[in-house]
């Protein structure tokens, strides 16, 4: 195999068929989770969660959604390393919202008091809470995909 090959493992299950209700009710979950959020704040911390998870699946499926809600290319090749993106490219509230995003997701150490008040003086308590229940959600969603092998661009 050369360096440019890349070996795909298959899918182990079929998720949603194997367990619908729960499946559904996950989609419920994450339907409610990002009520009243801008669909482009939701999108990219999808992203960047997905990232630090290694979720392939979610990945591919979130930067197309980003695009569809209006992200640039830009925005999403830097999503990445946004510490160190320039004045600018996201604006102070979506910095605090991904500053909780990987906080939540590397969930070891927990969310510091510093990250968590960045995050409430950006979002009122409703946004705040739907916001950390996107970060929930979009883990157990890369967990699910990771788990099952869930194959990018497929349905």
């Amino acid at each position: 195999m050369t360096t440019n090959e890349i070996t795909e493992a298959p899918a182990r299950l079929n998720y949603a068929r194997t367990v619908p209700k729960v499946f559904r009710a996950m989609i419920a979950l994450d339907a409610a989770a990002r009520e009243g959020l801008d669909p482009a704040l939701v999108e990219l911390v999808q992203m960047r969660t997905s990232q630090l998870n290694g979720c392939a699946y979610c990945l591919d499926m979130h930067a197309k959604d980003a695009r569809k809600a209006g992200e640039t290319d830009e925005r999403i090749y830097l999503l990445p390393v946004w510490h160190e993106a320039p004045a600018g490219v996201y604006s102070e509230r979506e910095r605090a919202a991904l500053a909780l995003a990987e906080e939540i997701t590397a969930i070891g150490g927990g969310v510091s008091d510093a990250v968590y008040a960045q995050a409430a003086a950006h979002f009122g308590e409703e946004e705040l809470a739907h916001l950390i229940s996107v970060c929930f959600t979009i883990n157990t969603w890369n967990r699910i995909n990771v788990a099952t092998r869930k194959t990018p661009g497929t349905l």
